[in-house]
């Protein structure tokens, strides 16, 4: 059973923040109760940080990362190698990849997986534009960074057979010390660094 508060504001407040990904109602509550405590000013900066993210946040017309300009830092960084496009499924995966240091090239950021029973087929995500990447004649080689999971293998497929047209292109994929079943968010940086510098050649089993 829910637990009902006097104060419609206070219930208002726990429900936005319950509706958060991994945060309960008690938790929820016990971060309202948190920010009453703090000054007026410190709870007005921090709503306005949150709504001034979600107004002028952007994505990259490149490579679909978050930015803050047309173009993300990671793409218009002269010095990394445009001849590699590393292929993730999210931007929280670009930020793991790019804790590892390991590589230097671009991004692609799909935004999803094909997952059939969730309704997401390849229109869904940003495959199309991977494939316009690719025709473009720069690009030699596509690392699918995908999670060593159903959805991951699925897309993983049909990247593969759009980008078969393209033979210039060597594609390759993550070596398997990140465990099948596994998303690479949760993959620890020394793993995940070995597994982009013994990636492999993409081949169908």
């Amino acid at each position: 059973m829910e637990q009902e508060f006097a104060s419609t504001l206070l219930e208002r407040a726990v429900a936005q923040f319950a509706s958060l990904p991994g945060i309960g109602r008690k938790t929820a509550l016990r971060l309202v109760l948190h920010m009453l405590k703090q000054n007026e000013q410190s709870v007005t900066d921090f709503g306005e940080a949150i709504i001034k993210l979600r107004k002028e946040i952007r994505y990259c017309r490149m490579c679909h990362n978050i930015s803050e300009t047309e173009v993300c830092p990671i793409c218009a960084n002269p010095n990394r190698d445009a001849s590699t496009i590393c292929v993730v499924e999210n931007v929280k995966d670009v930020m793991s990849i790019e804790n590892t240091q390991q590589h230097h090239g671009l991004y692609h950021v799909l935004g999803g997986l094909i997952s059939p029973m969730d309704g997401v087929g390849p229109q869904d995500i940003e495959i199309d534009s991977l494939v316009e990447r690719v025709a473009g004649g720069t690009v030699g080689e596509v690392i699918l960074a995908l999670s060593a999971t159903m959805e991951g293998d699925t897309t993983n497929f049909y990247i593969y057979r759009r980008l078969a047209p393209y033979p210039h292109v060597k594609i390759t994929m993550l070596a398997r010390g990140v465990s099948v079943g596994n998303e690479i968010e949760y993959t620890d940086e020394l793993t995940l660094g070995r597994s982009i510098l013994n990636r492999t050649e993409f081949k169908l089993s």
